[in-house]
Order: C-alpha cells, then sequence, then structure tokens
C-alpha cells in the first residue's frame, strides 16, 4: 500500500459485493479523496474491473431508480455519491449463484464518499434520502439500452424495505419485471 493512502474495504452479505471507505484528507482548505487508481482497486476488489463508461445521475428527494441490470453484457458497477444521501440496494440475479434473488441494501453519503462495488450480474437501484444527490458510478460495459431490464423495486418476493414512502419513479422503473418473470426471462 502506498504511503498516505488507507482504505477499508468490507465484504458484505452477497459474495463480491464490497463496501469501500477512502481515506479523506481535510484540512482548512477543504478535503481531498483519491476516488480511483487501477492498480490498488485491482487488488481490493479481486478483480481487474476495467472501467469503461462512467455516469452522472441528479435526482430529487424520494425518486427511486431502478432496480437496473443488463442480461447478456452485465455491468459492474462502482458507486460513489458525490453530495447528498441515498439508499443503495443490489439483487443476485446471477443464474446458479445460491443467493439468487437475495439483496442487501446501504446508505451512501456524499459526506464520506464510501463507494461500492457492483460486481457483474446484480441488479442495482437506489432511493434519494436527501433534498437531492448527484451519484457517480463507473461501469465495466458500456450501457446497451437493448439489453437491458429493470426489476420491479417493490416486489414482494424480494421484500427490500425501502426508506421512502412514496417514491417518484419513471414509467419503466414503475412497470419492472417480478423476480419470478425475470427468472422465467434468465432461464433459470
Amino acid at each position: 500500500m502506498r504511503e498516505g493512502w488507507n482504505m477499508e474495504v468490507r465484504e458484505l452479505s452477497l459474495p463480491g459485493v464490497k463496501l469501500l471507505s477512502p481515506a479523506v484528507h481535510r484540512d482548512g482548505r477543504g478535503w481531498f479523496a483519491e476516488q480511483y487508481r487501477r492498480d490498488d482497486y485491482r487488488r481490493w476488489l479481486g478483480v481487474d474491473a476495467d472501467f469503461v463508461q462512467g455516469n452522472l445521475s441528479q435526482s430529487g428527494q424520494d425518486v427511486l431508480r431502478g432496480l437496473h441490470l443488463q442480461l447478456r453484457q452485465p455491468q459492474g458497477k462502482l458507486v460513489c455519491v458525490l453530495q447528498g444521501r441515498i439508499q443503495d440496494v443490489v439483487v443476485d440475479v446471477r443464474i446458479g449463484s445460491p443467493s439468487f434473488g437475495r439483496f442487501l441494501s446501504v446508505e451512501l453519503d456524499g459526506s464520506d464518499l464510501r463507494q461500492l462495488w457492483v460486481p457483474p450480474g446484480f441488479a442495482h437501484g437506489f432511493a434519494v434520502l436527501s433534498g437531492q444527490a448527484l451519484v457517480s458510478y463507473q461501469c465495466t460495459r458500456y450501457y446497451d439500452p437493448g439489453d437491458e431490464v429493470c426489476l420491479r423495486w417493490d416486489d414482494p418476493e424480494l421484500g427490500v424495505a425501502w426508506q421512502v414512502d412514496r417514491p417518484i419513479l419513471s414509467p419503466r422503473d414503475a412497470d419492472g419485471l417480478s423476480l419470478r418473470e425475470l427468472r422465467r426471462r434468465l432461464g433459470a
């Protein structure tokens, strides 16, 4: 590890999903944090994540985006909140996985710059808990709208306890597939 660089990496309850807490160097001017360095992240994530696309999303309070995934070209995502606070949810949808259909939920906050590594094969979504949130995510594959599906955010089989009472959804997100429908589509 390089001098002065500190990262806490924590394995979460789903295989391969990790929460990374970077060192944030603060002084009277503000703060500095290294957002990504390939050699360190390769070691911390245990994979050679080649990020090919970076996305930013700005959303207002109670907006819920997701749960999104690509079927034939699954994306790995490194998610970080730059401003605001979100509830981030990932669901294991890997065919043959013993944890298929299980989810986990973490809060990400722009004040600590924690990052969530979402490996390929997981559906991903988030709900905004603050007045607004600016979310950055780096992806290991290009976005392909013809390959994307949406898993229903309120599917009772999943049982996600979202922290928003009346989420604001896009029409596509409001009409997502149930886990049962996704299983059929995946041939699982």
